[in-house]
């Protein structure tokens, strides 16, 4: 993948984020709050962008295992254009959810829960968070609570030609939360709350939707068979 694509993505990843943040912001309401009221002044926004660092951190080491497995099904078992088609229904189906429209992401979050359960216990005993190097612990704990827009990500992640630049795409997207993330956790989950509205996020789901289609193009095109030299399609007779 050239530079100039690689960029292309890593903006879209961003642009995921952006778009489901009201989405993220809600799911994180919990810890919002712990943060909130772990400290006050000007600690609490400090305690927020540890907290946010972390979650990032677990993101991109997400993003490079996903990266990972999306390489040996393309080099090992020729399931390239399959992981793309899979990326671009999984980009639809959350943005459908995002609008309120179509729930069945909700099936992936519900895959995660077991990895949650062993995750759980150890993020509780971290709370209540005081201190910088606390918070980072607590992010990268709650970084794999199950989340269907992460997983949305994780699926466009693993199409990505590297583990680092699967990483990179995780990193981006979780940049893309951090706006919205710094002032849910700040301000103890009121600003979710204003993401939560539905012209907002129907816009956000819009834009999501229309990217999944545009990841469907590229393997679907690929599947149409071309005119041939003398003009006859490929295949026919």
């Amino acid at each position: 993948m050239n530079d100039s694509s690689s960029l292309v993505s890593l903006v879209a990843m961003a642009a995921i984020g952006l778009a489901g943040a009201g989405h993220c912001a809600g799911m994180c309401g919990g810890i919002a709050t712990a943060l909130g009221m772990a400290s006050g002044g000007r600690q609490k926004p400090v305690l927020a962008l540890a907290y946010n660092l972390g979650r990032i951190a677990s993101y991109s080491i997400a993003g490079g295992l996903a990266a990972t497995l999306g390489y040996w099904g393309r080099e090992y078992l020729a399931l390239g254009p399959l992981l793309r088609v899979f990326a671009g229904i999984i980009l639809i189906f959350m943005g459908l959810y995002l609008a309120d429209w179509w729930r069945g992401i909700l099936i992936f979050e519900k895959a995660g829960v077991h990895l949650w359960r062993l995750l759980q216990p150890l993020s509780n005993r971290l709370l209540p968070v005081r201190t910088m190097p606390g918070a980072v612990l607590v992010g990268c704990v709650w970084g794999w609570l199950p989340c269907g827009l992460v997983y949305t990500a994780l699926a466009y992640a693993a199409v990505a030609g590297s583990p680092l630049e699967g990483a990179l795409r995780m990193t981006a997207f979780g940049l893309g939360t951090l706006p919205a993330m710094l002032l849910a956790t700040a301000f103890s989950g009121a600003f979710a709350r204003r993401l939560q509205d539905r012209r907002l996020r129907r816009v956000m789901a819009l834009l999501m939707i229309t990217f999944g289609i545009s990841t469907l193009a590229g393997p679907v095109m690929h599947l149409v068979p071309g005119p041939g030299p003398a003009g006859q399609v490929h295949g026919g007779h």
